[in-house]
C-alpha cells in the first residue's frame, strides 16, 4: 500500500548561522500508511512539535522532504495552502484560537474557505459537531461561554469540518481532567474508526499512546530513538526509562512484579493484557 506520507531525511535547524544554531529535527525519515493511527512520543525538546509542523508545510525543511501520497508538499509553494485542509493539525490549547461569534461560524471557517457552502457545508458542520461530542444546543452558543473541555471539542470539529485525509493532534488533551481527557480521546477514537482516515497523536502520556496507537514513534534529540507496535517498544522499557522517557503504569506494575520473581510479561501495556496473565497464573497455567 502506497504510504499517505513520507518524510524523507527531514531536518530542521532554527538560527542558522548563528551561536544559537540547533537543529530541532535531524536527519528522520519515516513512513505513514493510509488509515494508520500513529502515537508520536518523546521528553520536551525531543522535536516533536517542530516534526509535526512540516506535515502540513507550517514549517518548510531546512533540508530532506515530506512527501503527500508521493508528491512533495513544496513543489508547488502556491498550492501549500491545500495541503493544509489535506492535514488537518489540532495544535496544543487550540482553544485559544476560537474567535467566531458562534460555535456553528466557529466550525465552519475551514470548511467555508475551502469553498463549501449551503447543505454541503451545513453537513460538514453538523457531522464534524457529531463526531467531536459538541452538542446541537452548542452550536448557535459564543464558544467562549463553553467549558475547556467543550472549547476543545469545538477547535477539534473545526478541523473535522474540512474532512482532512489524515488528522494530526498535537497533545490535544493537555489541561483536561482525567474525564475531559477520558472523552475527547473516544470522540478522536470514534473519528477513526468511523472515517477510516489516518491520525497521528503526538502526547507525553505514554499511558494514551499505548491506548490507542497502533504504531509508536519514540523521539529523543532530534532523532528517532524507536519505531514500531506498541509491543516491540514496550518490550525495550528498560531502555525507554534509561532515556529519560516514562512507560505505562501498567508496564511498571509488570516490571516491578516481574523483578518480584512472578512470570509475567515485563513488557505488557495494557490492563487486560497483565489480567490475563494474571488469571492464567491463578489457574495454574502458563501467562498467555
Amino acid at each position: 500500500m502506497e504510504p499517505i506520507l513520507q518524510i524523507q531525511n527531514l531536518t530542521h535547524t532554527y538560527s542558522a548561522g548563528t551561536p544559537f544554531q540547533r537543529s530541532a529535527v535531524e536527519d528522520v525519515s519515516f513512513s505513514v500508511s493510509p488509515g494508520e493511527f500513529l502515537g508520536v512520543i518523546g521528553h520536551t525538546g525531543s522535536g516533536k512539535s517542530t516534526l509535526i509542523q512540516h506535515l502540513n508545510g507550517l514549517l518548510k525543511p531546512t533540508s530532506g522532504r515530506v512527501l503527500l501520497e508521493g508528491k512533495d508538499i513544496w513543489a508547488e509553494p502556491k498550492k501549500i495552502r491545500d495541503v493544509r485542509f489535506r492535514v488537518g493539525l489540532v495544535f496544543q490549547y487550540p482553544e485559544h484560537q476560537l474567535f467566531e461569534e458562534t460555535v456553528y461560524k466557529d466550525i465552519s471557517f475551514g470548511p467555508s474557505n475551502m469553498g463549501k457552502a449551503g447543505e454541503e457545508l451545513d453537513r460538514c458542520v453538523r457531522e464534524a459537531a457529531r463526531i467531536a461530542g459538541v452538542r446541537d444546543e452548542h452550536l448557535e452558543k459564543s464558544p467562549f461561554e463553553l467549558s475547556g473541555g467543550q472549547k476543545r471539542r469545538v477547535a477539534l470539529a473545526g478541523v473535522l469540518a474540512m474532512e482532512p485525509e489524515v488528522l494530526v493532534l498535537d497533545e490535544p488533551t493537555a489541561g483536561l481532567d482525567p474525564a475531559g481527557r477520558e472523552n475527547l480521546m473516544a470522540n478522536i477514537q470514534d473519528y477513526h474508526r468511523l472515517r477510516g482516515g489516518t491520525v497521528i497523536l503526538v502526547s507525553h502520556s505514554m499511558d494514551e499512546i499505548a491506548r490507542n496507537a497502533d504504531r509508536i514513534l519514540v523521539l529523543k534529540n532530534a532523532h528517532i530513538l524507536m519505531d514500531g507496535t506498541p509491543a516491540q517498544v514496550f518490550a525495550r522499557a528498560e531502555e525507554l526509562l534509561g532515556a529519560g522517557l516514562d512507560v505505562p503504569q501498567i508496564t511498571r506494575v509488570a516490571m516491578a512484579l516481574a523483578k518480584r520473581g512472578v512470570p509475567v510479561d515485563p513488557a505488557v501495556y495494557t490492563p487486560e493484557d497483565l489480567e490475563r496473565q494474571l488469571l492464567a497464573l491463578g489457574k495454574g497455567g502458563a501467562p498467555c
